[in-house]
């Protein structure tokens, strides 16, 4: 394919796509609410929804022609532009959503390589869109966003979690998060990757960290974190391919 790519329209195209995802989800009969715990990580649970979404996502998409990484499929090459991808997570906080027991998340970014281009967020149950990368700028329906200015720790708010892939049994790995988690004033889980950096890029909460997280969970989040003015921080994480994943404004990022 010749030509530059068209990032404003792949971003309405995103954009688009996540509102009709959610609508698939609203419209859709209690049975998409059928889960079962994976073999291969017991505390992860997939569900019709999960499988349903990623459909309607990739139909949406594939045309474009851009490779496309989906936390269902995995990775599934495009002719088109090769250094871009589509990153997708059809629904992050899958739990949360079976349950109805806290918030969850339509994710789709773009990403250049290793950097994010832009993010789109449908959240769940509200259904506000939340978008924004790197020289975009970062919106909740609509309305422009920005990460907060707190810089002492010891007034900050923090979001995070233990991943799937977390080692619960590792006193070495519990010591590192608490020590983390123990300089902040407040420590919020709420089962959502997606939806803890999209209240980072809203100012709701001041730095969001979570140590073996996978990209599809963070992709989306992280570009609007920087559409908002915020930075953030990835290093692979100790379970491949997982990452450790710190987003927060730059003055809090900066002291870490």
């Amino acid at each position: 394919m010749s030509g530059m790519l068209d990032v404003p329209e792949l971003l309405e195209l995103a954009k688009s796509t996540a509102v009709r995802a959610t609508a698939c989800l609203r419209n859709a009969s209690l049975d998409m609410r059928d889960y079962e715990h994976d073999e291969a990580y017991p505390r992860e649970v997939k569900a019709s929804a999960d499988l349903i979404l990623e459909t309607e996502i990739l139909e949406l998409l594939a045309p474009e022609g851009l490779t496309i990484l989906s936390e269902e499929t995995g990775l599934l090459d495009g002719s088109h532009h090769p250094e871009y991808r589509f990153i997708i997570d059809p629904l992050d906080g899958t739990f949360n959503y079976v349950k109805q027991l806290g918030p969850s998340a339509v994710s789709i970014a773009l990403w250049k390589q290793e950097t994010p281009i832009f993010g789109v967020l449908s959240l769940l149950p509200e259904e506000t869109l939340i978008w924004g990368g790197a020289g975009i700028g970062a919106f909740r329906d609509g309305v422009p966003i920005s990460v907060s200015g707190t810089q002492d720790y010891s007034r900050a708010s923090i979001c995070t979690g233990f991943p799937v892939r977390f080692d619960m049994t590792s006193e070495k790995e519990f010591e590192k998060f608490w020590t983390m988690a123990g300089r902040f004033a407040k420590v919020r889980m709420i089962g959502s990757a997606a939806t803890s950096l999209a209240n980072v890029a809203c100012g709701f909460a001041d730095a969001y960290v979570e140590y073996g997280i996978m990209l599809w969970d963070v992709a989306a989040g992280l570009a609007i974190v920087e559409g908002a003015g915020g930075a953030s921080r990835v290093t692979l994480g100790d379970a491949t391919p997982s990452l450790n994943v710190i987003a927060a404004n730059p003055q809090l990022l900066c002291s870490w």
